[in-house]
């Protein structure tokens, strides 16, 4: 397949496409709805990181079998260090999806932007706010672990629920620090309808 643009354009071309479209994931839409720095900053420099390793491999004669294998690879290396929400590992593999949408020469950059449109049109529509505004989540660090925490998690709901003045729909414990007595939890809660 003839290319239309000379190879230095199409790659700057690419890697323009590629960072917009990670931005307006990761920065746009992420950041926006859930202030995560860590995970922004991790998500949009690995997207960076598996571009330019991606457009590397993919000028010489490398399987887009091994492409995906050394990426998924990467990312569980990466991800395993800390326990992360479905949520984030969402927007994360998003970001480093769209490195590689945007790496794959094969595809034309037409159809590389369409792609990444797409990737960016289902992410702001499935996780909008007015699609599920009825439930929201916060990580918060309690001061003290409760003798509940674990075996009876009604009680831990309705306590939880009684501190932070909202319907707590469900929790997850993130880590319970025994030496320091604090618990790190992500809270699914229902806001009033009072504010709506």
């Amino acid at each position: 397949m003839e290319h239309i643009f000379p190879p230095l354009l199409e790659l700057l071309l690419r890697f323009c496409i590629d960072v917009a479209a990670m931005a307006m994931l990761i920065f746009g839409m992420y950041y926006r709805r859930y202030r995560d720095k860590e995970l922004v900053t991790a998500a949009a420099l690995f997207n960076i990181f598996i571009f330019s390793v991606l457009t590397v491999l993919s000028s010489v004669q490398f399987s887009v079998t091994a492409g995906f294998g050394l990426f998924a690879i990467l990312a569980m290396f990466t991800l395993r260090s800390e326990p992360i929400s479905k949520i984030e590992i969402s927007y994360f593999f998003g970001s480093v999806a769209i490195a590689v949408i945007c790496s794959a020469h094969s595809a034309t950059l037409y159809l590389t932007a369409a792609i990444s449109g797409l990737v960016l049109l289902g992410a702001y529509v499935i996780d909008h706010p007015l699609i599920l505004r009825s439930v929201d989540g916060i990580k918060i660090t309690l001061d003290r672990i409760e003798p509940h925490s674990l075996s009876e998690p009604a009680l831990m709901r309705a306590d939880l629920t009684k501190r932070l003045g909202v319907e707590v729909m469900s929790y997850q414990i993130i880590a319970l620090d025994y030496v320091n007595d604090t618990a790190r939890i992500n809270v699914f809660y229902q806001r009033n309808r009072r504010g709506d």
